[in-house]
């Protein structure tokens, strides 16, 4: 499986090649070529902003269909947090819980089970202060893999602790093989997801070689199939499911986690581009005296990832309400923090944006970039299919487009072609051909 896989898809057939998802991407990963978006998996960081700004929906997620638990002889389903904001006047996510055991699934257990393993184990590293600040949280794939791309004196930051959702799925099947005699590798876990980030992140995981995530649906596509199970259920079918406290359950919203442990020490930021300029700072040392920093690709977190249904804003004042009458925790870690929640390798620097492998080629091509771009207008209008004029530069210059692609560079030629024209046929007339 290649590392710079990405879950976003285009159906070529409904993109217009309109820019909005060029001009909207984090990392510049998107052109339009040939009048269709075009999306360059090396930096992809799967965040959804092109899915959620298309106005074609010419974007998707590549997530598997619930159909898939039909191929598995066990399974058990992992609903993200999120899940529990697209719900009406939930009182009681066993509800839910339920419902989705009704659709096929044999066990569920909820990610935020793993989220309160994770929150345990970051307080234990801090008090005993054995691990580096300001600590960035590795929860959200996608920033953790923005800062893989862009920010090579962060990737030591980054906590080296699983996500819920692995967590979970590890404790889920050594629980069940243990209690069911059922064979650890029969039994496979089904991610529901609120984001495609999520997708490559079971795809393509980056601190170990492979995922105990088996498939991931999406939040949205079960959710129809939800609703009408729920309206199913009476009192008596409801099974005491959930064994997660009020934080796991708030992992699902902006600032979970910091807002546990960490008083005035933590800082927390939703929305990508709220999110670069926190790492930009950081990065800058512009930012002090913070132990611990979560960030979300998403707006308000996890609850407004695109594959979800509900307003990111609406799910999570139904998140809180959920959350009121609930015990802090379920979930803690005894003694040493096991290994399962540690990650299998260190987080490295992929440095896609360089220009050459080779440093001398690589100054060339830059001074060639550079001189390109001050000729460009510098309006960064994304008519030539990249983002801004920098990056249109740094097309041409690796081959990848053509000078003329610029509507004003183009403009500038097609007007000489007009002038010399013009200028020749005032040259021919009163020019006579001899006819031998």
């Amino acid at each position: 499986m290649t590392k710079f896989f990405h879950s976003v898809m285009l159906e070529k057939n409904k993109c217009v090649g309109c820019t909005n998802c060029v001009k909207r991407c984090p990392t510049q990963a998107i052109r339009v070529r040939n009048g269709k978006a075009v999306i360059h998996s090396k930096r992809c960081i799967d965040c959804g902003e092109c899915i959620r700004v298309c106005p074609h929906k010419a974007k998707k997620a590549a997530t598997k269909k619930i159909s898939i638990i039909k191929d598995f002889e066990y399974t058990v389903a992992i609903p993200d947090p999120s899940l529990f904001g697209q719900f009406n006047n939930l009182k009681d996510i066993n509800v839910v819980l339920t419902a989705i055991k009704k659709l096929g699934f044999n066990f569920v257990y909820e990610a935020s089970r793993g989220a309160e393993l994770i929150m345990d184990s970051i307080k234990k590293l801090l008090e005993e202060n054995r691990i580096r600040t300001p600590i960035i949280s590795s929860a959200c794939p996608a920033i953790v893999r923005l800062i893989r791309l862009r920010f090579p004196d962060l990737c030591d930051n980054v906590l080296e602790l699983e996500a819920p959702m692995e967590v979970t799925a590890k404790l889920a099947k050594d629980e069940i093989s243990e209690k069911y005699g059922i064979p650890f590798e029969k039994i496979k876990a089904v991610f529901i997801a609120p984001c495609p980030a999520k997708v490559s992140a079971v795809a393509a995981p980056l601190a170990k070689d492979k995922s105990w995530v088996d498939a991931v649906i999406s939040i949205g596509d079960v959710y129809p199939l939800l609703i009408s199970e729920m309206s199913k259920l009476s009192k008596d079918d409801i099974e005491d499911i959930a064994k997660s406290g009020s934080e796991g359950i708030g992992w699902g919203v902006s600032s979970a986690a910091a807002r546990t442990f960490f008083n005035e020490k933590y800082l927390a930021a939703d929305g990508i581009e709220n999110a670069i300029r926190i790492l930009e700072e950081l990065e800058e040392f512009r930012i002090r005296g913070i132990d611990f920093i979560e960030l979300s690709a998403c707006s308000a977190g996890c609850v407004g990832g695109v594959m979800c249904v509900e307003n990111a804003y609406v799910a999570k004042a139904k998140i809180h309400k959920l959350m009121k009458d609930l015990p802090l925790f379920k979930n803690s870690v005894d003694g040493e923090i096991p290994d399962f929640l540690r990650w299998e390798k260190e987080l490295e620097f992929e440095p896609v944006l360089k220009l050459s492998e080779d440093v001398g080629e690589a100054i060339a091509l830059m001074d060639k970039m550079d001189k390109l771009y001050e000729s460009l207008p510098g309006m960064d209008c994304g008519s030539c299919g990249a983002p801004t004029c920098r990056a249109f530069a740094e097309d041409v210059v690796m081959g990848r487009a053509k000078q003329n692609n610029c509507i004003y560079i183009l403009k500038d030629h097609i007007e000489y072609v007009i002038d010399t024209l013009e200028d020749t046929l005032k040259k021919l007339k009163g020019v006579t051909f001899d006819d031998s």
